[in-house]
């Protein structure tokens, strides 16, 4: 069963919700935090099949993002409030599907742009969970300090709701090792080509962020992986980690997904219970695993979104 709703966040801002699943007493509450420039939309077919098994699921369209966006602001810019607020919508959704489902514990799951709302989340209110789930991370610097220091200096000018061409930048040199004849400039999202087509042709897949937007992202980011702010990592909470071997936002060879759980591990604390890591098959790429029964924890498949918003004109 799927709903669509709309709830309002710690600031009065509204924002577009979705639930599969409703099950009296669920195994478990999934909450979804999508990725840059798409929408929680994308991830029902993962959804369905958790909701199959007996968990209820809860996502939102972040700010500047998806049905929010597109009916209560603009696309891209999460201005006011930024980047905070929305790690703050995050916490939020999770309070309304406690009272949903009281008892009930709660895993997070976030996907690339969404596992480091995930981390931001889990460094300030990780005790709360029931578990973590990281899918097409990265653990460290996206950019250089120049660039960084650039980024910021624009997210602080009159320019800051206009697109990051820096951003735009940064998603073109993902796509460098898969360019070729007839390339759409998405091709590092997903081997599989009829994934990269549905991103290109959902009208709410692919809009740009503002340049207040990822200056937001980019210094609230640097600060999260610095170790005075990774020590509000709690012990104890479960984590599953796992990434594309070639997906270009977790660095060459995955090493900033490494070295992030690699932290991750040694915040547990030798007495905890073990933080779980894992891996995609090699041959993967943006968090899509070789087609199998057996996937990553069930999640990492990225297929066809079952949920498609109205066409939009650009």
């Amino acid at each position: 069963m799927y709903e669509s709703f709309t709830f309002r966040s710690h600031d009065g801002q509204e924002l577009a919700g979705h639930r599969w699943g409703r099950p009296a007493s669920p195994r478990a509450v999934i909450q979804i935090a999508h990725g840059a420039s798409e929408h929680a939309g994308r991830y029902g077919r993962v959804a369905e099949v958790l909701a199959a098994a007996g968990y209820a699921i809860v996502a939102n369209d972040h700010r500047g993002h998806g049905r929010t966006a597109a009916e209560h602001g603009r696309f891209g810019v999460a201005r006011p409030g930024g980047w905070a607020a929305i790690v703050r919508d995050t916490r939020d959704l999770s309070e309304l599907a406690r009272q949903e489902h009281p008892g009930a514990p709660l895993v997070l799951f976030g996907h690339s742009m969404g596992s480091m709302i995930a981390q931001n989340y889990f460094a300030s209110w990780g005790e709360e969970l029931a578990g973590l789930v990281l899918s097409g991370t990265a653990g460290g610097a996206l950019v250089d300090p120049d660039t960084l220091a650039a980024i910021v200096e624009l997210g602080a000018s009159d320019a800051a709701d206009e697109p990051s061409e820096a951003f735009a930048a940064m998603f073109a040199a993902f796509n460098e090792p898969f360019d070729g004849p007839g390339a759409t400039g998405f091709e590092w999202l997903s081997r599989d080509e009829a994934e990269v087509q549905a991103y290109v042709d959902d009208p709410w897949c692919g809009e740009p962020l503002s340049n207040g937007f990822v200056a937001d992202m980019l210094e609230a980011t640097a600060v999260m992986w610095q170790p005075e702010a990774e020590a509000g990592i709690p012990t104890g909470v479960p984590v599953l980690i796992f990434s594309g071997a070639r997906d270009p936002v977790g660095g060459p060879d995955s090493a900033s997904v490494r070295d992030l759980s690699a932290r991750y591990e040694a915040a547990g604390g030798a007495g905890d219970p073990p933080l779980v890591r894992g891996r995609a098959p090699r041959d993967a790429q943006r968090g899509q695993p070789r087609r199998g029964p057996r996937g990553p924890a069930g999640l990492a498949r990225a297929d066809p979104p079952v949920i498609r918003p109205p066409a939009r004109s650009r």
